[in-house]
């Protein structure tokens, strides 16, 4: 049934060229009393593999039980999660391990949380380029030799998959569809990682759709860009270099609970199940754009007007402190506020002091500020 309802609207998109709901899925939290709604939303795709295809893009919910979500006149506080450049948005901010959904706890807050996989992730529309393990960088491809290649091949596709430009039309298509499903004005974003440069040039440009925003380790340089770089197709992440990557970025005793590793990579597999079948298992994402260097966007950030959270841990490698605070002093926001986070990574949301992260979030989408400051810099989670 699910399936026949989306071809049909995909139909109706492709003839219409609009955006509308296509389908959704209902199960309940009996523990936390949270809603689990899954969404799919129809878009007409800008992203140079699928430009102007129907694309369907994956959308996870979680609110409390009980809320009459069909009335006419529900309205609510309203936050929409937003990715990294690998991890799709139910593994990061919905991860199924104790109390390590931020999403789930914001619902509890009193939010409507809802989280986007972009084009190419998760169970979102993936180009097909991206089924063909020849489009894996090179140096990556021998993590499939010998079960799924025979050899190192040549890539069959040239060009983009997907381009930030893409991921913010993305995103407009379920901001907009979100917005009206709650019947609300405006929303607040939540970003990690690359969801930064996607997320806060948006919010440059599309100031009455958004009331607040919280950006955790944006991917963020100061300057002038160089000459972009060309990418490989696909990207893929296998178990050894998922860990190596958190090793490397380990800097107290407690940062983290050695259990929750097996049970995010299993979460991670089932979000791919064709890449899960390659090689030792990997998941998949898009490669990064080559035609735009996405952390370069200085020129925007001086234009975001509404209230932004920056938060960074103090160990993380992959997007650095100084270059998150190179941010906060772009911005000319007149409430902002840097916050560090002890013991903690560039996955500092699987990591122990997560609820220290969730927390302030909380507190900023709910009251514009931290700990009492609406502008500055603190330091939480000693």
């Amino acid at each position: 049934m699910r399936s026949n309802r989306a071809r049909f609207v995909s139909l109706l998109l492709g003839a219409l060229l609009a955006l509308v709901s296509v389908s959704s899925s209902f199960a309940v939290d009996d523990s936390e009393q949270i809603l689990a709604i899954d969404h799919l939303v129809s878009h007409v795709s800008t992203a140079p593999a699928t430009s102007g295809q129907v694309v369907q893009l994956y959308v996870r919910e979680r609110v409390q039980a009980g809320v009459a979500l069909t009335s006419p006149s529900f309205a609510r506080r309203v936050v929409l999660f937003v990715h990294g450049a690998t991890i799709p948005s139910e593994v990061v901010f919905d991860a199924q391990y104790q109390d390590y959904s931020w999403m789930a706890y914001l619902a509890q807050a009193g939010f409507d949380a809802f989280a986007i996989d972009l084009t190419g992730y998760g169970p979102s529309s993936r180009p097909a380029p991206m089924d063909d393990p020849c489009n894996v960088a090179p140096a990556s491809q021998t993590a499939l030799v010998p079960s799924t290649l025979s050899e190192v091949c040549p890539s069959s596709y040239a060009g983009d998959l997907t381009t930030v430009a893409s991921d913010r039309d993305d995103i407009d298509a379920v901001v907009d569809y979100v917005r009206s499903i709650r019947h609300v004005e405006k929303i607040s974003l939540v970003a990690w990682s690359k969801g930064g440069p996607r997320t806060g040039p948006y919010v440059a440009t599309h100031p009455e759709k958004i009331d607040s925003l919280v950006m955790l380790a944006p991917g963020y340089m100061p300057g002038s860009p160089p000459e972009p770089m060309p990418a490989p197709i696909a990207a893929i992440t296998t178990r050894q270099s998922f860990d190596a990557n958190w090793d490397n970025q380990i800097g107290c005793s407690d940062q983290y609970d050695p259990a929750i590793r097996n049970s995010l990579w299993g979460q991670l597999l089932e979000t791919d199940p064709t890449g899960a079948t390659w090689g030792p298992g990997v998941y998949r994402a898009p490669s990064g754009d080559s035609t735009a260097n996405f952390p370069y966007w200085g020129a925007l950030a001086v234009k975001i007007q509404v209230p932004t959270l920056l938060l960074s841990g103090e160990y993380d490698k992959q997007v650095l402190p100084e270059n998150v605070r190179a941010l906060y002093a772009d911005l000319k926001t007149p409430r902002k506020v840097f916050a560090a986070l002890a013991c903690s990574s560039h996955l500092a949301a699987w990591e122990t002091r997560h609820i220290t992260l969730f927390q302030a979030s909380a507190e900023w989408l709910l009251n514009g500020s931290v700990n009492g400051m609406s502008e500055g810099t603190l330091r939480l989670g000693d």
